[in-house]
């Protein structure tokens, strides 16, 4: 009897190896709306509406840089696998300090605005880490359940 693979277009499917790896830049964001919700509402239940406060500004500053980070990284290669010379090194370093200035600014923002989420914030900064674990976990999953 042979296995066939019906991939609906669903990025949460099964699919060939290959499709399942690239399929992780898309599936990553999700697991980080989804685990930043959850975890603002559990935060706002079991420590109060400071440390969720915080929990979420922590996880938009977490989602906007990985965000800008996958795009930065995926144009960067597309110019120099297009143009087929390297890019000059003054712009690149150029954005990826004015990404930690504009994060470093909202953090003080946030800080100023509401010193008591400090822990909170912190903790948000970490969604990055929850969404690649809960990739982990579906890729670990898919290769058991396929053979």
């Amino acid at each position: 009897m042979e296995l066939e693979n019906s991939n609906s277009g669903n990025p949460m499917d099964p699919a060939p190896p290959d499709d399942l790896y690239t399929g992780a830049a898309a599936r990553i964001p999700r697991f980080m709306i989804g685990l930043g919700l959850i975890c603002t509402a559990a935060s706002w239940w079991r420590f109060g509406y400071s440390s969720a406060l915080g929990f979420l500004a922590g996880s938009v500053i977490a989602f906007l840089n990985f965000h800008w980070l996958k795009s930065g990284v995926s144009g960067l290669a597309d110019r120099v696998t297009n143009s087929g010379k390297p890019q000059s090194g003054k712009g690149i370093v150029a954005r990826f300090l004015l990404r930690y200035v504009l994060m470093g600014a909202a953090a003080y923002g946030i800080l100023t605005s509401f010193p008591a989420s400090l822990r909170g914030l912190f903790v948000g900064l970490f969604l990055p880490v929850g969404a690649i674990a809960c990739e982990a976990a579906y890729e670990t999953y898919v290769a058991v359940t396929r053979r």
